[in-house]
């Protein structure tokens, strides 16, 4: 589900390139919009992305494709990607914070606490803490409706998919993920790791995004999904 923001700006994205055949820019989002700074667009085109709503290409400047509208209906202009259809993995990660309702009138730097659990490893798997005595303040327009949590990566494994050692990854709560989703995966009911979900036939791949490191084959019941990637936060 998008916020309304995010939902604000994925049309206008969808409506500037069918008349004028390219992107907006970054300070023609933020006057739309009526936000106070840039770095609230580049908060909402990561959600977008991250959701698979739409994508940046390469080497290009301006460049955003539309991938689908909040209705699904597919774009006549626009391949669309494959669905996969997932086949439920029971998972118990434990309640995280469910993000409230907002209001119409929240600002694009509202933050909302979010429960940091412990450490995850973007390599060899660790076990996650469950310690909710920690928050991190999450901007408002990464979160849905469902519920969340935060977790601080430790290691290497996925730094071509953009998510570095030390930072703190924003994970909403499921038991369930599309083919191709970075996951929070519980392995053999006591390791947790941070890697792409993949289904073929009847087992369980976890891929890692660093060619360093080997994709990883399980049966259907040794990995359970305890959440999806939707976001990331880095300190400098």
């Amino acid at each position: 589900m998008l916020t309304r923001k995010q939902n604000e700006l994925l049309l206008y994205i969808n409506d500037y390139l069918s008349k004028e055949g390219l992107s907006p820019s970054f300070d023609e989002m933020k006057d739309a919009l009526g936000l106070k700074s840039k770095s609230g667009i580049h908060r909402l085109i990561s959600g977008l992305e991250e959701r698979g709503f739409i994508r940046r290409l390469p080497h290009r400047a301006r460049a955003l494709e539309v991938l689908r509208l909040p209705t699904d209906t597919a774009l006549s202009n626009t391949p669309q990607r494959k669905r996969f259809d997932p086949r439920v993995i029971e998972g118990g990660f434990g309640a995280g914070r469910r993000a409230p309702d907002k209001p119409e009138e929240a600002g694009d730097e509202a933050a909302i606490q979010v429960p940091l659990l412990g450490r995850i490893a973007a390599g060899t798997p660790i076990e996650a803490l469950r310690d909710h005595s920690q928050h991190v303040g999450v901007p408002s327009d990464l979160l849905g409706r469902g519920e969340y949590y935060c977790l601080e990566v430790e290691g290497d494994s996925m730094v071509d998919a953009g998510i570095l050692d030390g930072d703190t990854v924003i994970i909403e709560r499921c038991d369930t993920a599309e083919n191709g989703t970075i996951v929070v995966a519980l392995v053999e009911g006591h390791e947790v790791t941070l890697k792409r979900l993949r289904r073929r036939n009847h087992s369980v791949a976890l891929e890692p995004a660093n060619e360093n490191y080997g994709t990883r084959i399980f049966g259907p019941d040794q990995v359970e999904v305890q959440g999806r990637l939707v976001g990331l936060m880095r300190q400098y």
